[in-house]
């Protein structure tokens, strides 16, 4: 994670985890296509090594169609319910006992992103979601296409958006296939779920 990215463009401070959210799963959501499934996957591995090292060539997968409840162990577990793309017009149907979302965009196409911005909209306006610590990954930027946070910010009115949010919002840059950035997202995953059973 970068300094002055997501948060910091509403209250100044990174990685602040919010008070009073009971015990909880983190929820993975994003558009078909945007890396959610090669994200845990590289979570579990960068769990359960020392954090250093090549990852290797990325594992196969295949897109969600449901649901998949993955444990990432670090320090603590941490659950991750990953939902399909797909299933986004009932994904409200699984916003109970969420404690932390990570919304994933592609970074390397444009073309997605009103529609992944819509999805976030949706998403923080949630009543359910309102003490939900938030992570907005922008994936893939190992592409040589891929838009830089700053564009995809200004884009979708970032500053606007969480200005507006009751959610504590952070974003990252991240390539799921290569792990860059992934050991900041298990830290962020720590932090917002330390004090958990």
């Amino acid at each position: 994670m970068r300094a002055g990215d997501g948060r910091a463009l509403r209250r100044g401070a990174e990685l602040r985890v919010p008070g009073g959210v009971k015990d909880g799963m983190c929820l993975l959501l994003g558009a078909t296509g945007v890396g959610k499934t090669l994200l845990v996957k590289r979570l579990q591995e960068v769990s359960s090594g020392d954090g250093k090292g090549d990852l290797g060539e990325p594992p196969p997968t295949r897109p969600t169609v449901g649901t998949n409840l993955t444990d990432i162990m670090a320090q603590r577990k941490i659950t991750i319910r990953e939902l399909g793309g797909c299933m986004g017009p009932i994904w409200s149907s699984y916003y109970g006992n969420c404690r932390s979302l990570l919304f994933m965009m592609d970074a390397s196409d444009p073309t997605q992103l009103s529609a992944s911005c819509v999805q976030l909209l949706g998403l923080l306006s949630a009543e359910q979601l309102a003490e939900a610590s938030v992570l907005i990954l922008f994936n893939k930027i190992d592409l040589p296409c891929y838009m830089s946070t700053e564009e995809m910010k200004s884009l979708i009115r970032l500053p606007d958006i969480i200005a507006c949010a009751k959610q504590d919002i952070t974003t990252a840059e991240i390539s799921a296939r290569k792990g860059t950035g992934l050991a900041g997202v298990l830290g962020w995953l720590q932090a917002t779920h330390r004090g958990s059973g």
